[in-house]
């Protein structure tokens, strides 16, 4: 059984999640307390010491963040709840935090909790809060790669070229290794994205800026010296997105 505590100033908001959990995951998660304020949120984790946290972003007298950078117990595992554009949500991906859309909508809080069953003692690292308030202000330079063993934080210039299989895909970095990642790469294909990145193929993403030669045939080598094909679906759109360089 999991502890959690909810941060949302809203109250109607508030209820509708202890609710939801009650009603969706009752043998599973456990509402311990409520915070309304950033204050109030920093007392209460720090206090309770719950296993998951679900936080709004824009509370009374501040933010999740303020929050965040301010608690001194960090063993649980984060949820941001958000109505948030899509910039924001960009920034969760690259810094591998977990969020859900307002209004919330019951699979996706099932899919959340299951998802943290899975992750077992991973909880939140410091990493993940800078580079989350990094990218919410200026174009991300680097992105957070969760994998069993470790966060990696791995610079964007580095990635030669991603690759899928299955629900998984694998990171080609400059400096020769590869990262698996327990995630489709439909993921990073939406926060990874033209002109700096290109899906040239349902198994392939690449950075454009690792690119040594391509052919009319749709053969693009890569600067690692490996051979990605060009589908036919995506042809144009990648010679386009090339005469525009």
């Amino acid at each position: 059984m999991y502890k959690a505590v909810i941060i949302e100033d809203e109250y109607h908001l508030r209820e509708a999640l202890s609710i939801m959990l009650e009603m969706i995951v009752p043998e599973q998660v456990q509402v311990i307390g409520y915070a309304e304020s950033a204050e109030e949120a920093v007392r209460l984790i720090d206090r309770l010491q719950p296993d998951i946290v679900f936080m709004d972003i824009l509370l009374k007298s501040g933010t999740g963040f303020d929050v965040l950078q301010q608690i001194s117990y960090r063993k649980f595992h984060l949820i941001f709840t958000t109505a948030y554009e899509e910039y924001a949500i960009r920034a969760f991906k690259f810094s591998a935090l977990d969020y859900l859309l307002k209004p919330i909508d019951p699979e996706e809080l099932r899919i959340a909790i299951d998802r943290i069953s899975g992750l077992k003692e991973r909880f939140l690292e410091e990493t993940q809060v800078s580079e989350l308030v990094q990218h919410l202000h200026k174009t991300p330079q680097r992105i957070v790669l969760p994998t069993q063993e470790a966060m990696h934080v791995v610079k964007i210039s580095q990635i030669i070229y991603c690759e899928t299989s299955g629900s998984y895909t694998t990171f080609y970095l400059s400096d020769g290794k590869k990262i698996i990642v327990s995630k489709p790469l439909k993921n990073y294909e939406s926060i990874l994205q033209p002109p700096d990145f290109f899906r040239v193929h349902q198994s392939y993403l690449i950075n454009n800026h690792c690119i040594t030669s391509y052919s009319r045939e749709g053969m693009i080598e890569m600067e690692n010296g490996v051979t990605i094909p060009i589908s036919r679906a995506k042809k144009e759109a990648f010679f386009k997105l090339m005469r525009e360089e």
